[in-house]
């Protein structure tokens, strides 16, 4: 579990071709990694990922290709990902409840300053742009984020310059594929609900 806190911006330095995935070379760029050890899951740019070996500031991680096929970000060196190491249960939230599991790609319609901070539209999948609200909480590349405001599949969150020079959303641009998950309370409500349903259509 994670806050969508980032805490550094790390570098993917190499690609090791696997029998189905690949392994991560990371290059974790000042992250505190004092209290990590082989097992332990380190979140890059929102997808949950398990230490397999340590070298320094090098974290190497085992990508499947099912990851690969719902994510993006992860399959290319120089690639920059925002770095958050697994929450433990003294630590304070300072986002929200993340899990690290993306529920799908977003693409960046709008990204532009205004005054000091700037303007984030993303078009999100129709799968799960039912599950995003106003006020809300959404997670774009690992980073916990407010929805502005919904419209249809698209959602406007405003970005303070703080997040845009400490995270990998500097880069985006009009175009930009982004990874998405949702709000864990949504997936509760909306379980809940359909069940419902099913209990009323059983008698």
């Amino acid at each position: 579990m994670f806050s969508g806190i980032v805490a550094a911006v790390g570098r993917i330095e190499h690609i090791e071709p696997l029998a189905d995935g690949i392994r991560l070379s990371v290059d974790t760029n000042g992250l505190d990694l004092a209290d990590v050890i082989v097992g332990d899951s380190i979140a890059h740019s929102g997808v949950c990922l398990t230490v397999v070996e340590m070298n320094g500031a090098l974290c190497k991680y085992d990508v499947s290709r099912e990851t690969l096929n719902c994510t993006v970000g992860l399959d290319a060196v120089g690639n920059e990902v925002n770095l958050e190491k697994a929450l433990r249960l003294a630590d304070r939230l300072g986002g929200h409840l993340v899990t690290g599991h993306v529920d799908g790609v977003g693409e960046v319609v709008k990204f532009a300053p205004i005054g000091e901070s700037h303007e984030l539209v993303i078009r999100a999948p129709a799968a799960i742009a039912g599950y995003i609200a106003r006020k809300g909480s959404i997670t774009v590349n690992g980073v916990s984020l407010t929805v502005n405001r919904v419209e249809g599949r698209d959602f406007w969150i405003n970005l303070i310059p703080h997040t845009v020079a400490m995270t990998n959303l500097k880069h985006l641009a009009p175009g930009s594929r982004v990874n998405l998950e949702i709000d864990l309370i949504a997936r509760y409500v909306e379980r809940m609900l359909e069940w419902k349903r099913e209990e009323a259509a059983q008698g």
